[in-house]
């Protein structure tokens, strides 16, 4: 058993939890390592048994360390073999912590009710045929009547996910090149890895991607473009028209990969309160845009919108016949009803109102700490610290569960690429209390 008393610093619970955390970062402390106990650890420090008890609750829930009863306490072993990789990263723990705001989830208590709608749409949903139209053509009409260009083809699928599993699977070939936002969505970059595809980092400022480097990406010739253009994930960044002209603008004079395909995940929907903006207004035939509606009408309908040239749609219809064939027009059938109905349209609308409070009232809150951080669109903040790692030790300690920025990270030294620690906040998940939930983000930032 590694001896961790020596390597205590300070021996408080983050001081102790810290230290561990930094033995298994290092690999002096290997997965499945015994810990010592609470009462020895205690003794060697000369400090109380709940002070030992506190940090190995800290670390527990971060996931480092995994309590076995009277077997003892063991560094944890790399969780969930059935997740992708930067998946574990972003699952959390089955642990309870007092706030948890790394689960870049919605706030269950804004999503529009669905008992009304399943009364309403009971009578009337459901599949008479394997052969009937992918799109019930009310909801097809709906979608295409808020798309943000005048798209050729339109369907859905099983969610955001899907969407780009899909999409990638038709345009993503082994080796291709594919332009990545950097930071951004760790599954796009675990999907990337499973096509066996190269990603191309690119930088962002506040408006999104930046064109001069994109610009510079695309003479290494790739075929993809990934990007998000609302409440971009980590950042919380959303590309105005202008800037959405200009990408647009720079992928038609490349010489290089001027037919390139551009995927944009839009994934927030209608909680994001800038308006959708798409590359296919000015590239039409190159655009692959997907709408999800989990964040705005709930994660378990498990429906994403995928409009594009017809030719790449059809493409992607025809795959999915042969697999899950359809997604459930009953599940259809109450989206329609709640992107129609009064009651249901309100309140997305005002949950969109409250999510950009509280994004805008924990910024005013962090500032006032001494930390600025533009209030971010839809549900998630990223926010610089010191040090990763003692960011989410110390913040567990608090009560406070943020996801690691590492995951989002496509690369330390692309073009424009941030470097640098980060940890992403799940700040739609804030009801109230901003300044001590503040407080503890910007204590742990300069820790």
């Amino acid at each position: 058993m590694k001896a961790i008393a020596p390597a205590v610093e300070e021996p408080s619970p983050h001081g102790i939890a810290a230290a561990v955390a930094r033995l298994i970062t290092s690999g002096d402390l290997a997965p499945g390592d015994r810990l010592p106990t609470v009462r020895e650890l205690a003794a060697d420090l000369g400090v109380s048994p709940a002070t030992v008890s506190h940090a190995w609750q800290a670390l527990s829930s971060v996931g480092l360390i995994v309590s076995r009863g009277r077997s003892g306490s063991f560094v944890m072993a790399t969780p969930r073999k059935w997740l992708p990789p930067r998946f574990q990263g972003l699952a959390g723990q089955l642990e309870a912590t007092r706030l948890d705001l790394s689960t870049g989830t919605p706030d269950p208590a804004l999503l529009p009710a669905l008992g009304p709608a399943l009364s309403r749409v009971s009578m009337r949903a459901g599949t008479v045929s394997y052969l009937d139209q992918p799109v019930i053509p009310e909801l097809e009409a709906t979608l295409r009547s808020t798309w943000s260009y005048d798209v050729e083809a339109v369907t859905v699928v099983d969610g955001a996910l899907d969407a780009l599993s899909r999409a990638m699977e038709i345009v993503v070939r082994f080796g291709d090149r594919v332009v990545v936002e950097d930071p951004g969505f760790p599954p796009i970059f675990d999907l990337l890895d499973h096509f066996g595809a190269v990603r191309v980092p690119v930088g962002l400022d506040a408006d999104g991607m930046r064109p001069d480097l994109l610009e510079e990406a695309l003479k290494l010739r790739p075929t993809v473009v990934v990007l998000q253009p609302r409440a971009q994930n980590p950042t919380g960044r959303s590309m105005t028209k202008t800037r959405a002209e200009e990408l647009a603008r720079v992928v038609k004079r490349s010489r290089q990969a001027s037919d390139a395909i551009i995927i944009e995940d839009d994934h927030s929907g209608e909680i994001a309160a800038t308006r959708d903006v798409s590359l296919g207004s000015w590239l039409p035939d190159q655009v692959i845009h997907i709408r999800s509606f989990s964040k705005s009408h709930g994660p378990d309908l498990r429906i994403a919108a995928v409009g594009g040239k017809t030719e790449l749609i059809e493409q992607l219809v025809a795959r999915r016949i042969l697999g899950p064939g359809w997604t459930s027009r009953m599940l259809q059938t109450i989206l329609h009803d709640l992107l129609t109905n009064s009651t249901s349209v309100s309140e997305v609308n005002d949950a969109r109102r409250v999510y950009r409070a509280r994004q805008r009232k924990l910024s005013e809150a962090l500032t006032r700490e001494g930390l600025t951080v533009s209030p971010a669109d839809g549900i998630n903040t990223w926010l610089p610290v010191a040090d990763e790692r003692t960011a989410v030790v110390q913040l567990a300690a608090a009560g406070i569960r943020v996801a690691a920025g590492t995951p989002f990270q496509a690369s330390q030294s692309g073009p424009g690429s941030q470097g640098g620690s980060y940890v992403r906040v799940t700040a739609g998940l804030v009801r109230d209390d901003f300044d001590s939930v503040a407080a503890s983000l910007v204590t742990a930032a300069w820790a």
